[in-house]
């Protein structure tokens, strides 16, 4: 018989197996990488050899960009809940409030933003401190800025970002992990995030948001007064729809446009009752086992989003937070605002 069909097998295996390196190690952008260098060099002053030297060690990650184009919030409502609506976490966030009760406290009076929304951050962004990643953040960001073209000018960005980081901070930059999208420290602040609205809360003259908690109390809430959080203000309520024509009010996003009255003329009915006829609102519509279920998102809501603009993020915070709440005990004054 002849030997020709092995001889195409083997040959068909090995395409197969060059294809498979070749998907699994996509080319790097050689020509970006040296113009981010040229950029780092002439308008923020690094030494080239340093930049270049520095580059040479970071190293390209696979799973990242496979973590990249599987995101958690791609799943449905009712499967995301579960991943952080747990008692563990619930209690994790019991506890933090236990340890941290001055420092969470001070946070409210300084910035406005209640303890439960702080803590319910921490626990669905690292479990309170616990998991803050494990990627060094130097090789996420690189694999993402010079292999992954879809977001390369979002990822280059970061990447500038945190090489001043690390100067201005005196941190290393082959030392620092975090998560597979280069997020830091407890909070899981973006480099961009971490120079823009971390605090040294702790008065140490540092910010130091992977082992600080007072710097990371005070850095979320910062954040979200920066962003607009409105104190003692509502933050979403459930709506139920009569025949409203759902579409065009769900196209127009998660920043609250349309006021109360005009969400009612459309069908859309408010659970609280209390809401004024002039509250700007956005339809929120969430994927639940037994059918959709639908939210007034309000302004505090909104600026939940800033922090991870998915709805099913904001709602995962929103709801352990009022877990959280709802086991303090009736004497402390936090839970009694």
């Amino acid at each position: 018989m002849s030997q020709k069909p092995a001889a195409v097998m083997i040959a068909l295996l090995l395409g197969i197996l060059l294809a498979t390196e070749t998907l699994a190690a996509p080319k790097r952008d050689t020509k970006g990488m040296h113009q981010f260098i040229n950029e780092m060099v002439r308008e923020h002053k690094f030494k080239r050899a340093r930049l270049k030297k520095l580059f040479k060690q970071a190293q390209y990650q696979d799973s990242i960009i496979e973590a990249m184009t599987r995101p958690a919030e791609a799943k449905p409502w009712y499967v995301y809940r579960e991943i952080f609506l747990t008692p563990a976490r619930l209690a994790g966030g019991n506890a933090f409030w236990e340890q941290n009760r001055e420092t969470l406290l001070r946070a409210e009076q300084t910035y406005g933003v209640p303890a439960e929304i702080i803590i319910a951050i921490l626990g669905v962004e690292t479990r309170y401190g616990e998991q803050q990643g494990g990627y060094r953040v130097l090789d996420a960001l690189t694999t993402l800025a010079f292999y992954y073209p879809k977001r390369a000018t979002y990822f280059r960005k970061e990447l500038k970002e945190f090489l001043l980081l690390t100067r201005e901070e005196k941190l290393n930059p082959l030392e620092i992990k975090g998560s597979y999208a280069g997020a830091v420290g407890e909070p899981q602040f973006m480099p961009s995030s971490y120079r823009q609205y971390a605090v040294d809360f702790d008065n140490d003259g540092k910010r130091n948001l992977m082992e600080s908690t007072a710097d990371t109390i005070g850095s979320v809430a910062n954040y979200f007064k920066k962003h607009k959080w409105q104190t003692g203000a509502s933050v979403i309520t459930r709506a139920s729809v009569n025949d409203a024509q759902l579409k065009p009010l769900l196209d127009l996003g998660l920043k609250p446009a349309t006021p109360v009255a005009k969400l009612m003329q459309q069908g859309v009915v408010p659970a609280d009752p209390n809401l004024a006829p002039s509250t700007l609102g956005a339809l929120i519509e969430l994927e639940d086992q037994d059918g959709p279920e639908h939210w007034i998102g309000l302004d505090n809501f909104y600026v939940i989003t800033r922090y991870n603009h998915s709805p099913l993020y904001a709602m995962a915070v929103y709801q352990l937070s009022q877990q959280i709440l709802a086991q303090r005990t009736p004497d402390d004054p936090q839970a009694n605002r």
